[in-house]
């Protein structure tokens, strides 16, 4: 059996339970990992049809979305709403259990 690429395998995955994906990317954000929630984002859009349609659906150059989900990305909160909207997603706010103390 040829051994798939880890990108391909967790599209599947996201592609088949949306629900985990949301799962993922809240637990992601909630760690605050930047590096980890682009590399989410990409294998979603590998899931979604690939950066070129997801780009596409949410009206977005997909230059753009290759840059802003590379490792040096910094999505906005506009396009990744965008992005997110297409996958079935979207942003939230929730509160936490005990706030950090402000200095």
């Amino acid at each position: 059996m040829k051994d798939r690429h880890i990108d391909e395998t967790m599209a599947e995955v996201y592609r088949n339970d949306p629900g985990l994906a949301a799962s993922v990317l809240d637990d992601i954000l909630s760690d605050g990992d930047q590096a980890e929630l682009l590399i989410a984002l990409r294998q979603m859009a590998k899931a979604f049809g690939g950066v070129q349609k997801v780009a596409k659906d949410a009206d977005l150059n997909a230059t753009q979305i290759y840059r802003t989900l590379s490792a040096e990305g910094n999505p906005g909160v506009d396009s990744l709403s965008k992005i997110l909207r297409v996958m079935g997603l979207r942003l939230s706010v929730q509160p936490i259990d005990k706030p950090a103390p402000i200095h």
